[in-house]
């Protein structure tokens, strides 16, 4: 019995990712344009209940410890996006409750949007765990590729489909639909599951882990993994390379218009010319990280730095087209910086699978958590942190190009830290200590 996940399972996980898009985007972007546009509320409302989504995964860390000490991952993952399931539903019914009584709805909202959290955390945390310990490490770089992109698919389809059906809208409408993605995207996870923890690894080596778990209290275990410097220092390097990631998102958009004068189709358009270079750095990497296993062109180590020197330097590019204005080949620039964050993320990914179990043993669970949770704070910070630089510049400096041309050389900076930090997380120091500490885990 084969004790990896063979493409098949990979994809079946994809799958579970691809459901869990497709219950998030409704969260994060159908929601958000109902409150603003149908019901006119402040679009600091729907931003609020984003944000309480992100910080919610503060907890990831001790759901990642709840999957070491029982040993499987499939409970936790099940649990996780049946919680989601039901809150998305919820924050559907707040949504149109919001129509009679903002008070009331918003109240609903703020604890279905904390569940949504709470459903992602325990899924995401809990896949990416069993992906790191049941995927081969040739593998690891394409496997975050299929399952980073099976999400994206069910955010786009879903917004696609979803969009379809809500016309004209109702909120019964809006609720019906909603259940609708939710049943389905349930339906898909738990049949993509079934039986492939079991049968990814032999029952008894499963009962043995198990039981060899150390069975110490979450705070001990989490400072444990702190006191890891690997553990540590990955841990910085995801926060600040995703709070670079993530700052340039929301002020992109309003650059093209202001400096380029785009219109709100073309600006629009950017966007997606954005994410068509990520599509592109994601599968790049991983095909090269798969049939270049054994030579620096499939060092996941080095496109991760390269990544990110890639996408610091792309970001300059942008700061300096603000100062040059539309001469400048924007869209050329902006797909290049898509395709070096691509490159980046999917390296990234694959390398945090691969440090997963690197360090105490059986704490790849809180060590994913302590990553997710990091990357999830950096995001909920990132887009804040992007527009308030950016009106911090604008009032400070006469010109919008130079206010933008400082905010993109800012978040370009960030990324070349995050290159330096990345570039001192060595395979040889990780394997050392992992002979190290795996001789007196369980003493």
């Amino acid at each position: 019995m084969a004790t990896t996940l063979g493409w098949l399972g990979i994809i079946r996980l994809g799958l579970v990712q691809t459901a869990l898009g497709a219950m998030v985007v409704l969260a994060t972007s159908t929601f958000n344009r109902v409150m603003v546009v149908e019901l006119a509320l402040p679009a600091m409302l729907p931003g609020l209940l984003v944000a309480v989504h992100y910080v919610t995964q503060i907890f990831r860390p001790r759901m990642g410890y709840g999957s070491d000490v029982g040993g499987r991952s499939t409970p936790w993952i099940l649990g996780g996006m049946t919680m989601l399931g039901a809150a998305t539903v919820a924050a559907a019914v707040a949504t149109t409750q919001l129509a009679h009584s903002v008070m009331l709805g918003t109240i609903m909202a703020m604890i279905a949007y904390f569940a949504i959290g709470l459903g992602v955390g325990a899924a995401g945390t809990s896949l990416l765990v069993l992906l790191a310990k049941r995927v081969d490490p040739g593998r690891r770089a394409a496997a975050a590729s299929v399952v980073w992109l099976m999400m994206i698919a069910g955010f786009a389809v879903t917004a696609t489909l979803a969009g379809k059906f809500l016309d004209p809208y109702t909120p019964i409408r809006l609720v019906e639909v909603t259940a609708s993605v939710v049943a389905m995207a349930l339906t898909v996870t738990f049949a993509a599951v079934f039986g492939l923890e079991k049968h990814a690894l032999p029952a008894t080596l499963v009962e043995t882990a198990a039981v060899q778990t150390p069975k110490v209290p979450f705070l001990t275990a989490l400072a444990q993994v702190w006191a890891e410097p690997e553990a540590r220092r990955f841990t910085i390097f995801v926060f600040i390379s995703m709070l670079a990631y993530s700052a340039q998102d929301l002020i992109l958009e309003p650059f093209a218009g202001v400096v380029f004068e785009y219109t709100v189709g073309q600006s629009t358009s950017l966007s997606g010319v954005q994410h068509q270079g990520v599509f592109v750095g994601m599968l790049g990497v991983a095909v090269l990280c798969s049939y270049f296993k054994n030579s620096w062109l499939g060092s996941l180590k080095m496109w991760t730095v390269t990544g990110c020197l890639a996408s610091a330097a792309a970001l300059w590019a942008i700061s300096l087209a603000s100062l040059v204005g539309p001469d400048w080949p924007l869209r050329l620039t902006v797909l290049l910086l898509g395709a070096s964050n691509g490159a980046f993320a999917v390296a990234a990914i694959g390398s945090m699978m691969a440090n997963a179990g690197q360090g105490t043993a059986a704490r790849e669970g809180v060590r994913m958590g302590l990553w997710g949770a990091a990357q999830a704070f950096a995001f909920g910070l990132g887009g804040f942190a992007g527009t308030a630089a950016s009106d911090i510049a604008h009032a400070l400096l006469s010109s919008p190009a130079q206010a933008y041309a400082v905010v993109f050389g800012l978040e370009g900076i960030l990324f070349l830290l995050s290159a330096i930090i990345a570039g001192q997380l060595t395979v040889s120091t990780l394997q050392a200590r992992r002979m190290k500490t795996s001789s007196t885990a369980y003493t």
